[in-house]
């Protein structure tokens, strides 16, 4: 009778207790635990055909999915942190040089647009009158400008670290996958039977779904930025373009890169390089989202734009910079997970009802 009481209560106890002690201890890695599983799940397939061309050895496919890793992730984000870090003073001395010389008088063309010609017109050329004001009222802000500057760039330091732990965390994921993956699919049937497997395997088509479609659309537009920027001559453009890596996760993050970057041409006096940047961004780095992201993603796993929205903003809250990733992922493999979780009880209920039909 004891012995029943204490299999019941105790040794249950005893493991919540334990794993509430253990998930303490992991909280400082849980982001870097959580990307690295993510990565390594996207990337299972590639490491199976890795692992096989290596004669099935493991520990060496691991080791060169590992650096892979390095090479396509940190190299371009330590990139774009050292150069914002010494391109701060140089971006804030272009934005007060900007300031100082004021906008151009509107062009000829503008009052002889329809409708709302004259007044843009009016309004173009009073902007442009009072620019010296408007630098004079920006001025103080200067100074807090870099400040900025400089804690993006060690807000991508530390995003840097965590990434760093992520890769070295997928080493033993890769290495050991095989028999985690095993374990866990035994586990999830024995506590929630074997229809939970299919749950598990929407899961899975929805993390490589957003993530291909997350990061392939990413790093297009981003190489896309960086070549037009380097045509256009623009100034750090491997800076811009990986801010356009992180941007390119909201449909209206791109635009801001390449409409600031043809602004800067503008006021610089190269108008053709201007109107170049804008039909490339236009027509080539923001139109790619719609081409490239449908082709990457599955339909199923398509996620509502405010769902998008909230995984980017709550996932960086939650898990720093590394949460733009993170974030609708999660929200996606959750939104799925409902869908599919309804249409299975919905099924249940149908062939309920068609039994006890007459």
């Amino acid at each position: 009778m004891i012995q029943t009481r204490i299999e019941r209560y105790v040794w249950p106890a005893a493991l919540a207790a334990l794993a509430v002690a253990c998930a303490l201890v992991l909280r400082p890695f849980f982001s870097a635990i959580l990307w690295a599983a993510i990565l390594t799940f996207t990337t299972w397939p590639l490491y199976l055909r890795l692992r096989t061309r290596l004669g099935d050895r493991m520990t060496p496919a691991a080791s060169l999915m590992t650096t892979a890793i390095v090479l396509a992730l940190l190299v371009p984000i330590a990139l774009a942190t050292v150069g914002l870090a010494e391109n701060a003073e140089t971006l804030v001395q272009v934005v007060k040089g900007l300031l100082d010389r004021g906008l151009p008088g509107p062009p000829a063309w503008v009052a002889s647009l329809p409708l709302v010609g004259g007044s843009l017109q009016e309004r173009w050329a009073a902007i442009a009158t009072e620019s010296g004001s408007l630098a004079q009222a920006v001025q103080p802000f200067m100074g807090s400008t870099k400040t900025w500057l400089l804690a993006v760039a060690q807000a991508l330091l530390e995003g840097m670290v965590t990434l760093l732990l992520s890769t070295f965390i997928c080493f033993f994921l890769y290495r050991d996958g095989d028999a985690i993956a095993s374990r866990s699919r035994r586990l999830v049937t024995r506590l929630a039977g074997a229809s939970a497997l299919r749950l598990v395997d929407v899961a899975e088509a929805t993390i490589r779904g957003v993530v291909y479609g997350i990061i392939g659309t990413a790093f297009a537009q981003a190489v896309l930025q960086v070549i037009g920027l380097l045509i256009a001559g623009v100034p750090g453009a491997l800076l811009l373009g990986g801010l356009t890596f992180f941007l390119s996760v909201v449909p209206f993050g791109p635009p801001l890169v390449w409409l600031g970057a043809a602004a800067w041409l503008w006021f610089e006096g190269s108008v053709g390089w201007a109107i170049f940047t804008l039909l490339w961004g236009a027509l080539l780095v923001s139109t790619i989202d719609n081409v490239i992201k449908p082709y990457l993603i599955s339909r199923g796993a398509n996620l509502p734009f405010i769902l998008v929205l909230l995984g980017v903003l709550g996932g960086v809250l939650a898990f720093g910079f590394i949460g733009v990733f993170i974030g609708p992922t999660l929200l996606a493999v959750a939104y799925r997970l409902v869908r599919e979780w309804s249409a299975m009880q919905r099924e249940g209920l149908e062939e309920e009802a068609a039994e006890s039909g007459p």
